[in-house]
């Protein structure tokens, strides 16, 4: 594992929607160069940059028509090399994110790989045997191209499927893991890693990491076995370069060879019933809920006068947690450009609780920008293939001034509208109130890179779950995220020498110990050295 991640904490920029310092109404590069040591003074030393590679932008990025060019809306390849640079003065770290399951069909290789005519990348995609061909269980496009077959999709019509083969091949036209035309894939992808790493990147962010191998096993011992090919070849050349995982099953990724895999909020695994009115059932793809009802289940944890719990995130994260802590991370996050901001349940004081959490669990978190200031999740129409993940992308709020400091452009020719309220949140005013969102995160980043059993990955132990206590090395922590009673514990680990080094006391009432119990006002955190 590279050696910078044992203290990283790291900050999610969309690009477009950051900082705009051309005035063409879209982040760029240049923008995000400019805003480091504000990235800086948040307490985040690394960066995950989502997609900056050339790109017809159909779903925003994610579809890449060439990998080893960057797309002309964000700058040049010498603004991206000097953002890595700049980066680096300031011992920060990006991770790059990485596409690897499919391509834009404007892409280069599959332009080739579409045409009758057999050639280099006939094989590079997924193709049935015939257009009337059915994808035998996988998503399919039939009739669009010269070729007689159709191309699988992995996600929209214009994302075909990269050729890393199948697990066990039923159809003629099913290719083994191991035929060349697959092992070429992968040998293509270790190259697309080779040149960034070479341009100064430090890793990347893999999405879909868990889908290359097609009709993969519960354990997805085919795609494991991919990832344990190129990961092996990477990071024995790049000892210091970083990949994290969107996989949602940490105990497959960590044996595929990542660093570190994100707990999803999509996964049914507990984390949106701490911050969300609902768990499996909705996610950023599907509409939000026009009205939550009062029972348990549908009352996330972190909300002070809901009656939710942490059972189900504890049983769930510790169960991933356990099996992995000795070999790798899973990575919290407040949100990210998938999910609803979590703010559009949760309150400041709330989410400050909410933060406190995230912050000193094992693992490197990931904050998404805005959250700091508790940017909010509006519905708005689509773009570039957001649908209901639209309004968790909206331009950055750096100013009261024009569009919000984000740009100079006419507000009609910015990438997404900002938030036109005119109490929305904003950074310059954060920064000057002792007691904003974004100065209790700055005192959670500094808290937790000042103390070294905050940053062992694994010395979690759960104490109590009512109140929450869990166990960092020779730190007790706990939380009392609801408003309406005092929860006091005793506890065996506090001993006549510990002592509270940090509080958070939403109502003004401190948390304290005594006699070896500890107790947590409504609506408190505390960190006690024992």
């Amino acid at each position: 594992m590279a050696t910078w991640l044992k203290d990283a904490i790291f900050y999610e920029i969309y690009p477009q929607s950051f900082y705009d310092t051309n005035g063409d109404g879209i982040g760029d590069f240049n923008g995000i160069t400019a805003k480091l040591d504000y990235i800086k003074s948040l307490g985040c030393n690394a960066i995950w940059m989502n997609p900056c590679f050339d790109s017809p932008f159909s779903d925003a990025g994610y579809d890449v028509r060439d990998y080893k060019k960057v797309a002309e809306r964000y700058g040049t390849m010498e603004d991206i090399e000097n953002l890595f640079a700049e980066a680096h003065k300031r011992d920060m770290h990006i991770l790059l994110d990485l596409v690897p399951g499919h391509t834009s069909e404007e892409h280069t290789w599959f332009t080739e790989s579409k045409k009758a005519e057999q050639n280099e990348y006939s094989d590079r995609y997924m193709w049935t045997d015939g257009w009337l061909c059915g994808g035998a269980g996988l998503n399919y496009i039939a009739g669009e191209s010269p070729r007689n077959g159709a191309y699988i999709v992995n996600f929209f019509k214009c994302q075909p499927a990269l050729n890393y083969g199948v697990l066990n091949p039923t159809e003629k036209w099913h290719k083994s893991m191991y035929d060349p035309a697959c092992i070429a894939t992968r040998e293509a992808m270790k190259d697309v890693c080779r040149f960034w790493l070479d341009k100064g990147c430090d890793g990347f962010r893999v999405d879909m990491a868990d889908s290359l191998v097609k009709h993969d096993d519960a354990n997805k011992s085919g795609t494991v076995a991919v990832w344990q090919d190129i990961l092996g070849d990477i990071h024995a050349e790049y000892p210091e370069s970083a990949f994290v995982s969107e996989w949602g099953k940490a105990e497959q990724s960590i044996k595929a060879g990542f660093d570190m895999d994100f707990y999803l909020d999509w996964m049914g695994n507990g984390y949106n019933s701490l911050v969300r009115d609902y768990e499996a059932h909705l996610n950023a793809f599907a509409s939000l809920p026009e009205s939550l009802d009062d029972s348990t289940e549908n009352n996330s944890f972190f909300k002070a006068d809901s009656k939710g719990t942490c059972d189900h995130f504890i049983d769930e994260y510790m169960g991933r947690y356990e099996q992995i802590k000795d070999k790798g991370a899973i990575a919290l996050i407040t949100g990210n450009h998938d999910t609803t901001r979590i703010s559009y349940g949760l309150s400041e004081d709330e989410l400050k609780l909410a933060y406190a959490f995230f912050l000193t669990m094992p693992g490197n978190p990931f904050i998404y920008y805005g959250d700091e200031i508790a940017m909010k999740f509006r519905s708005m129409a689509s773009k570039e293939g957001g649908f209901t993940r639209t309004g968790s992308r909206t331009p950055m709020q750096w100013t009261s001034g024009d569009n919000m400091g984000f740009s100079s452009a006419p507000a009609d020719k910015l990438y997404l509208p900002v938030d036109p309220a005119e109490n929305a949140a904003n950074v310059e005013a954060s920064e000057a109130d002792q007691n904003s969102l974004l100065n209790t995160v700055k005192a959670l980043t500094s808290l937790r890179r000042s103390q070294a059993d905050l940053l062992d990955k694994s010395n979690l132990e759960i104490i109590s779950r009512k109140p929450l206590v869990y166990k960092r090395g020779n730190l007790l922590l706990a939380v009392n995220p609801k408003n309406t009673d005092t929860q006091s514990r005793k506890l065996a680990e506090l001993t006549g020498d510990a002592k509270v080094i940090y509080s958070i006391a939403i109502n003004g009432t401190q948390p304290g110990i005594a006699d070896g119990v500890i107790t947590l006002p409504a609506q408190s955190f505390v960190v006690i050295s024992c």
